[in-house]
């Protein structure tokens, strides 16, 4: 059992660290980039000299016989979902972080950034199927929950169903928000669920891996164990074409993932347990800020 002290101390330097990041920009690249997605109505007053003629309401001007002319503000407030894989995959990391403990801090610096431009967030976790649902809320209570979880939660499943995860998103959530789903993305296909979602939302894929997933050191015969389901495997590591071999299928994967994600027009923000995760974020709202600009 963990020691609920331990607990709150690792909570609490995460919270300090994506804060202090937030902090120190990327807030307000959050802000320039992921902006409301309507108006809203606020009301009707008496025309003015320099107001739009399109902005008249017709049926107000003949009830009251002057002209009238509808307010509207720029609807601010976003919905936000993190969706995090919990598969056993997650815990591999062949360095001192963990796909998911890398997973957890980018998504509080996500979490934080929102929290920051007023918007609601939440949080589903998922492996095989859906393990946790916390619904969109604001605050920074809210906030530390969501870390609580990612960080500490015990998952009842092994494997991966994104297509599930984001079934499950698309029946929930009606109306339209950012999904940043974060995971290794080693799951059966998911290709239908993504077009209804990346219909429905705005969809960030942050696909996370380790280096150890593919380069495998020459160390001769080792037993390998797929994390989710258990088989196992004996790999002879002193062969350069096995080697070869497990990278090469490894990239044909990552080339898949990136053919659908694009095909989708869904945005792409690789993380890796071995590089700073500051430079793929940064450079996605980059990205993104140049393209709302053109």
């Amino acid at each position: 059992m963990r020691d609920p002290k331990e607990i709150l101390k690792k909570i609490r330097r995460l919270e300090l660290r994506t804060r202090r990041l937030v902090n120190a920009g990327f807030a307000g690249q959050y802000h320039s980039v992921f902006k409301g997605r309507g108006m809203n109505f606020e009301e009707v007053r008496e025309y003015a000299s320099g107001d739009e003629i399109r902005s008249i309401d017709w049926n107000v001007t003949a009830r009251m016989n002057a002209p009238y002319v509808k307010k509207f503000t720029e609807e601010r407030e976003l919905t936000v979902m993190l969706v995090v894989d919990v598969s056993a995959s997650g815990m591999f990391g062949s360095v001192e972080l963990s796909k998911r403990e890398l997973a957890a801090e980018v998504a509080s610096i996500l979490a934080f950034s929102a929290i920051n431009n007023n918007d609601k967030v939440g949080l589903l976790l998922f492996s095989d199927g859906v393990e946790l649902f916390i619904p969109p809320k604001k605050g920074r209570l809210h906030t530390l929950r969501l870390i609580r979880e990612m960080l500490y939660f015990e998952p009842k499943g092994r494997g991966t169903d994104m297509a599930g995860a984001l079934d499950y998103l698309n029946r929930v959530i009606s109306r339209r928000a950012v999904l940043f789903l974060i995971s290794d993305f080693i799951a059966p296909d998911f290709s239908k669920a993504l077009t209804v979602a990346s219909r429905r939302h705005d969809v960030v894929a942050m696909p996370v891996s380790d280096p150890g997933e593919s380069g495998l050191p020459d160390v001769g015969i080792i037993t390998l164990e797929d994390a989710e389901t258990g088989e196992q495997v004996d790999i002879n590591t002193g062969s350069k074409g096995v080697r070869r071999g497990l990278a090469d299928l490894e990239e044909v994967r990552r080339k898949a993932l990136e053919r659908l994600f694009r095909s989708r027009r869904v945005d792409i923000v690789p993380l890796s347990t071995t590089e700073d995760y500051l430079l793929p974020l940064r450079a996605f709202f980059e990205q993104r800020e140049r393209r709302l600009a053109a």
